[in-house]
């Protein structure tokens, strides 16, 4: 409980609104670290004293009666000594020892703030490096406790809004047929189909990503031929290309071996990645899905000239829930894209080309 003041236990009218009230007691109101070891050391002092005068008592019991007045004449001297040497080293050690009892106050403080929600608190890095190199941790620590929390915030508002949309235009479709405004024919049935399989769609990326994170996703991996495989992808996307006015090309060495793999996910892999670059790539591009050997690994590029990744934003496209400002959805495909190389033993990643657009990479070893 704090320090309450006998003479005064309400604020004065005259009190800055910014000071805490009652005010701190003691020159040191916020380092019960560093009293505590003000005590240790009197207590410290005081063995010591006491281990003195055994001593001093312990050679006259030894030596037998001595002269009282040369005795005095070399013990006060020592003693003295004794007592000077005690209070520098002390003194040396407290100015020392502050230098790490304050930065820990400062941390356990900041600690508090945090563990009670308070995600923006820092520390000031000061003191010896140690107590340096704790508090750059505890800022990275409270940094990465803030983004997670912003991205929860994020995908709970995303999450609501991916989920509830495609609710409500199937709930509005079903009433008004129910209330005979919409007649139920074929056309407004397939409509409320669209919008399950979008709502399925959205559920399933957050199930495939929980279980690729959590390392229980099954692969039902077979060999597979990936000269028909990667054909067979890119004619998914012929016609949306065909409309948007973009040529899709599919550029397949011919020495390629069977790759043990899991077609369905590497499908969704692919999937992810040309529709992305389908949506930023304009009338009139290019995008090519191509596939080689590159050293102990199969190498499947897709490369696009469209408008390219943000330099702020190329480091983190793969991050769960990160979206650029132009982006829909809830932010999760890349992520799953990252997990689901990662499951087979790959490796994906992602650059902007030198002259225009974006290529990503994905590396497949040939042991899988």
């Amino acid at each position: 409980m704090p320090y309450q003041p006998r003479y005064r236990m309400h604020r004065p009218p005259w009190w800055p609104e910014n000071q805490p009230w009652p005010p701190p007691r003691g020159r040191f109101p916020h380092n019960p670290f560093f009293r505590r070891l003000g005590c240790f050391f009197g207590v410290l002092n005081l063995l010591g004293f006491a281990l003195f005068i055994l001593l001093v008592a312990l050679i006259l019991r030894t030596f037998g009666p001595v002269d009282l007045n040369a005795l005095l004449r070399w013990v006060i001297p020592l003693g003295l000594a004794a007592l000077v040497l005690i209070v520098v080293i002390a003194a040396v050690a407290v100015s020392g020892l502050r230098r790490i009892s304050a930065p820990l106050d400062d941390l356990h403080a900041a600690a508090e703030r945090v563990a009670e929600g308070d995600y923006s608190t820092r520390v000031v890095e000061k003191g010896p490096p140690e107590m340096r190199s704790m508090a750059r941790a505890f800022n990275d620590m409270a940094s990465r406790l803030h983004q997670v929390d912003e991205q929860r915030r994020t995908l709970l508002a995303d999450t609501t809004h991916e989920l509830l949309t495609p609710l409500t235009v199937i709930q509005g479709n079903l009433e008004g047929m129910l209330d005979g405004v919409y007649p139920a024919d074929a056309t407004n049935l397939r409509g409320i189909l669209d919008e399950t399989n979008l709502l399925a769609r959205a559920l399933e990326d957050l199930r495939t990503l929980a279980l690729a994170e959590s390392g229980t996703l099954q692969l039902k991996k077979e060999p597979t031929d990936l000269v028909p495989f990667l054909h067979e992808v890119s004619s998914a996307f012929q016609a949306q290309s065909a409309a948007n006015g973009v040529t899709l090309t599919v550029n397949v060495a011919d020495n390629l071996p069977m790759l043990d793999i899991d077609p369905g996910r590497i499908r969704q892999v692919l999937a992810n990645l040309l529709a992305n670059s389908l949506r930023y790539t304009p009338a009139g591009g290019t995008i090519s899905l191509a596939c080689e050997i590159e050293g102990n690994n199969i190498q499947i590029t897709v490369q696009d000239n469209g408008s390219g990744i943000p330099a702020d934003d190329l480091e983190h496209i793969f991050e769960r829930f990160y979206k650029s400002t132009d982006s829909g959805g809830m932010g999760l495909g890349l992520a799953i894209a990252k997990n689901l190389v990662a499951a087979h033993g790959g490796s994906i990643a992602a650059e902007n080309a030198p002259d225009k657009g974006t290529i990503f990479r994905i590396l497949l070893p040939l042991a899988a």
